[in-house]
């Protein structure tokens, strides 16, 4: 397997156990099993981004452009409006 499919494959893997982490967060009412819960999603949002700068230095992964100032004004307002 290709190291460029690979480290897509892992950031992929990432952000679902992310989205696994945040649910157990909200779901868990055990303080300790919680904090265990946000130290692990901490952890690998960590490793997301160090992945995610590995990507992009090599070309692996190009980010959307960045939104223009007004466009971030419309949906803060909107956000803020709602």
């Amino acid at each position: 397997m290709e190291e460029k499919a690979i480290v897509n494959d892992v950031l992929s893997s990432t952000k679902a156990c992310l989205k696994d982490y945040e649910g157990a967060i909200i779901e868990t009412a055990n303080m300790e099993l919680r904090q265990t819960f946000q130290n692990l999603r901490n952890s690998s949002e960590s490793f997301q981004y160090e992945l995610f700068k590995l990507a992009e230095s090599k070309g692996y992964y190009t980010p959307a452009q960045n939104a223009k100032q007004d466009e971030i004004s419309t949906i803060k307002n909107q956000v803020t409006n709602s």
